[in-house]
């Protein structure tokens, strides 16, 4: 048995399939775009599946590749498995071979056992081999069992098994068929092997490939015309098999991590012998968080990007475990990238963004975990306090909402102690914030593709790069959701044509409007969608006479608006690059929109665009426009476009042909080469253009922010739209000029000179304010009940905000000198408390962190704080009668008696005895409001 490198194993599979004439298809993106029913891509044949529908045509039959992929099980993503696992993954790489409708089982097993036997000489007598047993409706898969024993299986290491574990299925319909598993023995003792073990959950057995022959059709189980072959293998499996050991944490492919884990933690191997879990599950998902970043993903709380997100954290909580006490899972991720990069190079080309993505998602978690770790220990005592098992799930949300805790490592931290998370109630709670923040989104219109998809339409054809005029026939007639034969005036429409030069809303760009020209009537086209491949349709109403299918009709592009597009679509390839060069090559496109009023760009960026660099970036595309660089577009296939440094757009699928835009600088035949070192935009794009950048007139760019964590957005106007921006600001600026009584030259000096009069008018209103809080603060020291031990102070106060309640708390607390005080104010219609104890009652048990949290709860809100001082706020309205119940004792914190009531209103500037100690506060209100 050869002991290969996982570079090397990689390799070797591809190339022994390159040889058996299969094309080497890169590895699609992790995020699968076109699928609904998942958010990442889990296996080697995701970006092939409507190859095997039939859906898609591609240039070969042969595929092979080394596909990304990416699996978190279950409906919450429970991650329990990585770590404990000596062989549990989320991130992994899954080597296929793949034939679509050419060779199949015989040829399939041939090469199998070529490449298990010969090339990677695995021990015969190691293997074993799977097939279908047969069921009802399906005989039995004697034909593969055969085809093993031909190219030199041992009969007896055949083995049949039922439909659970050797029949594959995508879906209720599709391809379907048995499958074939190679299992290999890695125990060291080849006498205790024995066909039970195959199938099983013993560690001795471990499953290195799976082969699938697609040859029925899952509704009817007929047989399909062109049956199909979809393997799979393990990469990290095999390369544990191959390099000799029990855990694919211990191939060269987790080691390095392992390794760079431990020196930046500063232990030693016996440390990581003793917390082997959490290096793994620290390898495993520093892995995932570098794959997911590279192809577009970044921390967020929905979607693609929770789990992203709970993943990074994951680890982070792992390496705070352990005893790692600052931020360290970027430096882990750059070995990823180190060890990984030459394999996929969107690691490398992405590297410092990557980096900084990782180190903000961190330390954004680490300014949470320890508070949220204080409050997660809280919900435990009170669960156990009352011999409980299992952690409320509206807790368990909340630390999620307010402490960015995932609820799998609340549930992690909850096992740790023996304990459950009622993960309904979790739910419950997530439900009712989704259904309070949910928007009522206003769709433009409602394309139905259930109208289109089991039509036998041929694909429409585009002509609209070329003109903006043709003649089409009309092939479908839909009103109302039916087929019509025809349409009168003011019926709202949808139709399809043989060929159109109307652009269907696609890569941003939205879509074309216009008018269709027919023999009886006119159509007012307001908008132009791709419901389902292949499929232009065209949205409108009839404003004059009836149309007809199949009518022919002279179809005609609003060429005003389309040129406004056409300008803001090349402008955005321009920023793209310009983006890209002043940035970096991370500032990669995550969304746009291109209308004829202006251009959107989201791209990823971890921190704000300077004004210096938007400057520089507007400058850079202006130049380019004066360069009057040429544009143009070829197609070819989608590997030779990437050599020739096209750029991809990650998360989107492309078929083998590609059309890819060039746009030149023309900096040296413009003498602005040293205008700006910018290199040619070259994109891929199905979008329509400008025939040269001169066209485009003039970009102006008029925002940038933040659209969430790492994503930054900008917006221009170009051509007439940027000279509108021009004007309006112009005749602003004019505007406040006259209004200043100032030349528009001395703007500046204006403003400047009014904010300083303000500031000065600020400052001396603050200090009367300061005097007259002085005197407010030397009114309350005569109302301090001395005859009472602690010395109290309790007193509602009118204040600006919490910095001077807390002002006015230290100084009556100084001037004090022993005692507590106890300050209620009203703030922005909030209620808020201020409780400060002097350092004497502290030594004696008083903590005024304790005091306020039973405060707090009587008002419906929460606080907390140190022994000598504490805040709480609330939510609840500002008249209320507050019922402030026992639970808010003066007393010191380890004692809890009862002692006589009171009930006594709190009145602005007034005070209220509590009592000897342990008083108790009750019924007190603010402002004398009436009870809840």
């Amino acid at each position: 048995m050869q002991r290969l490198s996982v570079a090397e194993i990689r390799q070797a599979y591809l190339t022994f399939f390159e040889r058996h004439e299969h094309t080497i298809v890169p590895s699609s993106s992790l995020v699968v775009t076109d699928d609904p029913t998942l958010l990442f891509a889990n296996s080697g044949m995701v970006q092939f599946k409507n190859l095997f529908l039939g859906l898609e045509q591609r240039p070969y039959k042969r595929a092979t590749t080394a596909q990304k992929c990416l699996r978190v099980s279950g409906k919450h993503n429970d991650l329990e498995e990585v770590g404990p696992s000596p062989r549990h993954h989320t991130f992994f790489e899954m080597m296929g071979n793949f034939s679509f409708g050419d060779y199949f089982k015989e040829q399939a097993i041939q090469m199998a056992w070529q490449l298990l036997v010969e090339t990677l000489q695995l021990p015969i007598e190691r293997l074993w081999f799977t097939v279908f047993g047969g069921n009802e409706r399906v005989p039995a898969d004697d034909a593969a069992a055969r085809f093993w024993v031909a190219v030199g299986a041992d009969p007896e290491r055949v083995l049949r098994f039922g439909e659970k574990d050797n029949f594959w299925v995508m879906a209720d319909t599709g391809p379907c068929g048995p499958c074939s598993e190679i299992t290999m023995y890695i125990g060291d003792d080849l006498d205790a092997m024995t066909p039970d073990g195959v199938n099983s959950d013993d560690p001795d057995y471990v499953e290195i490939w799976n082969l699938v022959f697609m040859q029925f059709e899952r509704s009817t189980m007929q047989p399909l015309p062109r049956p199909s072959v979809d393997t799979g293998m393990g990469l990290e499996r095999m390369a544990m098999v191959l390099q000799g050991v029990h855990s694919t944490y211990e191939t060269d492919i987790f080691t390095p991590i392992i390794q760079r884990t431990i020196a930046l933690i500063d232990r030693d191997e016996a440390h990581y012998q003793t917390h082997r879990a959490a290096y793994r599950a620290i390898a495993d998902h520093s892995r995932a968080t570098a794959f997911l970043i590279a192809d577009g993903v970044l921390p967020g709380n929905n979607g693609r990007s929770y789990v992203l997100r709970r993943i990074a954290r994951r680890a982070v909580y792992q390496g705070h475990s352990i005893g790692c006490e600052r931020p360290f899972l970027a430096d882990v991720v750059a070995t990823v990238i180190d060890s990984m990069g030459a394999a996929y190079p969107e690691l490398t080309q992405r590297r410092n963004f990557i980096l900084e993505a990782v180190d903000a998602e961190e330390r954004q978690f680490l300014r949470t975990l320890s508070s949220g770790l204080v409050k997660l220990d809280a919900i435990i005592e009170q669960v156990q306090a009352t011999s409980e098992h299992i952690l409320p799930g509206e807790d368990v949300f909340r630390l999620k909402d307010t402490y960015g805790f995932p609820l799998d490592l609340t549930q992690k931290i909850a096992t740790d102690h023996q304990m459950l998370v009622d993960v309904a109630g979790f739910d419950a709670a997530m439900d009712e914030q989704r259904a309070r923040s949910r928007a009522a989104a206003q769709f433009k219109r409602d394309v139905d593709a259930d109208i289109w998809s089991d039509r036998d339409l041929p694909a429409v054809s585009f002509c609209g790069y070329d003109t903006l005029v043709d003649e089409s026939q009309i092939l479908v007639l839909v009103a109302n959701g039916d087929d019509v034969s025809m349409a009168t005036t003011n019926q709202e429409v949808q139709i399809v044509l043989d060929r159109t030069p109307f652009y269907a809303e696609s890569g941003g760009q939205v879509g074309d409007t216009g008018v269709l020209h027919g023999p009886a009537g006119l159509v007012r086209v307001d908008d132009t969608q791709r419901p389902i491949p292949g499929v232009i349709a065209h949205y409108g109403v009839v404003t004059e006479g009836q149309i007809a299918a199949g009518d022919q009709v002279t179809a005609h592009v609003d060429s005003h608006r389309r040129t406004a597009i056409q300008r803001n679509h090349t402008a955005t390839h321009l920023l793209h690059r310009a983006l890209r060069d002043i940035l970096g090559e991370h500032a990669a496109q995550a969304g746009s929109l291109v209308s004829p009023e202006r251009l959107r760009f989201d791209f990823t960026h971890a921190r704000p665009v300077t004004p210096e660099q938007l400057s520089t970036i507007e400058h850079r595309i202006n130049a380019w426009i004066r360069a009057n660089g040429s544009i143009t577009w070829d197609v070819t296939h989608y590997q030779q476009a990437l050599d020739r440094g096209a750029i991809a757009l990650f998360g989107e699928k492309y078929g083998d042909q590609v059309r890819v835009v060039h746009i030149r600088r023309n900096g040296a035949e413009s003498g602005l080469a040293t205008d700006f070192a910018s290199r040619d935009s070259l994109e891929l794009c199905g979008g329509t253009h400008v025939a040269r950048t001169g066209d485009i007139g003039f970009a102006r760019v008029v925002s940038e922010s933040s659209i969430g964590s790492g994503l930054r957005r900008i917006e221009i106007v170009t051509g007439q739209g940027a000279e509108t921006w021009v004007e309006s600001h112009l005749a602003m600026l004019h505007d406040l000029a006259e209004r200043l009584g100032v030349p528009p030259g001395q703007l500046v000096q204006r403003v400047d000179a009014l904010l300083a009069e303000h500031k000065q008018q600020q400052s001396e209103l603050a200090q009367l304010r300061l005097r007259s809080m002085r005197q407010d603060m030397e009114q309350l020291l005569s109302q301090v009940q001395h005859d009472h031990d602690p010395p109290l102070l309790v007193a509602q106060v009118e204040v600006a905000n919490t910095n001077n309640l807390r002002d006015m708390g230290d100084w009556l607390r100084d001037k004090l000198g022993s005692g507590i005080v106890v300050l209620g104010a009203v703030i922005e219609d909030k209620p808020q408390l201020l409780v400060m104890v002097t350092a004497d009652f502290v030594q004696r048990g008083y903590h005024a962190g304790q005091l306020v949290k039973s405060l707090a709860q009587i008002v419906g809100g929460g606080g907390g704080g140190r022994a000598n001082m504490a805040q709480a706020a609330a939510a609840m309205p500002i008249s209320l009668r507050l019922p402030w119940r026992r639970s808010a004792s003066l007393s010191p914190h380890k004692s809890r008696t009862r002692r006589k009531r009171h009930d006594r209103p709190m009145y602005s500037h007034q005070h209220t005895g509590l009592g000897d100690p342990p008083g108790l506060m009750e019924n007190k209100t603010f402002d004398g409001g009436k009870p809840p």
